[in-house]
Parts: C-alpha cells; structure tokens; sequence
C-alpha cells in the first residue's frame, strides 16, 4: 500500500460518517476499516524492516569495533617487518575480510584537520601551514558505512600566530 491509502482512507472515513437516524451501508464501514488495517500493516511491516536493517548494521558495527585492536596490532607488526610467512596471510584475509564486510580505514598526513572524523592528541604551530592540519597520524581511523566507530588520532599544526 502507499501512502496515499491512508489519506483515501481517511477522505473515505469522511464521506461514510452516518448521520444520526441513517443506517450505515455495512459494505462501506467493513471496506474503510480493511484498507485502514492495510495501510497499517503496510506501515508497520516498513518500520520492523528499518528497524532489522539498523540493527543489522548496529551489530556488525559492534563486531568491527571489538577488531580494532587486532587490525592496530597487524599494523604495527606491518610496519615493523615482523608479518611473514603464514601470519602475513592471515593478516591479509582478515584485512580483505574487513574491507568486504564494509569496514573503511582513513586518515593521512597532511589534511585538513576536522574535529568530525579527527581527534587532536598532539599540537604545534607552523608557518608552513594555512589551515589547521593533521599533519601526523597516531593512529587511523575507521568508519562503517558513514558511522565513524574511531576517530583517527593525529597531531595537528596550526598556521602560526593564529
């Protein structure tokens, strides 16, 4: 049902409203308060999908955040070269496991610092600089489908004598 139902439901609830003294057409009465339940069960089917749907993503959004620290960890062992043989594939199926379910790592050096999707663990000044700019990554970030579960934690530089 669409929602124009409810409101030809309603002009239709209008139009059968009996008068004192006048028999009511029981056809009438019976067919407004089955397309009432219609577009009422149409309703409530429409919020038990949304609500399914956001706690689907609610808790695969659980799940990746609890990952975190482990993809922090492989990260780490990455940049020290300690990641070979067997533990290297395993940290690449876990990366490509994370990135197909949805899961997005961001933040680099040198771009606008923005306290939305950035949190400032360090500060300088530079006249290097225009704009406030995260210009070191602590540690990245990571969002699921436009739901940040870490802000990236970066050292910012602000131009100087701001």
């Amino acid at each position: 049902m669409s929602e124009n139902t409810t409101e030809e439901v309603e002009s239709q609830e209008e139009s059968t409203v009996v008068e004192p003294g006048q028999e009511a057409d029981p056809v009438a009465t019976l067919t407004s308060d089955l397309q009432r339940l219609q577009a009422e069960y149409a309703n409530y089917k429409k919020r038990v999908e949304r609500d399914r749907a956001v706690a689907h993503e609610s808790a695969v959004g659980a799940v990746l955040t609890e990952l975190l620290a482990l993809l922090d960890d492989v990260d780490r062992a990455e940049q020290h070269g300690e990641l070979s043989g067997g533990f290297k594939a395993v940290a690449d199926q876990l990366n490509s496991i994370t990135s197909r379910i949805g899961l997005e790592k961001y933040g680099t050096a040198g771009e606008v610092f923005d306290p939305q999707i950035h949190e400032a663990l360090m500060h300088d000044e530079s006249a290097d600089v225009d704009v406030a700019t995260a210009s070191k990554i602590l540690q990245p970030g990571y969002k699921y489908k436009e739901r940040i579960l870490r802000p990236a934690r970066v050292a910012v530089t602000d131009p100087a004598g701001a």
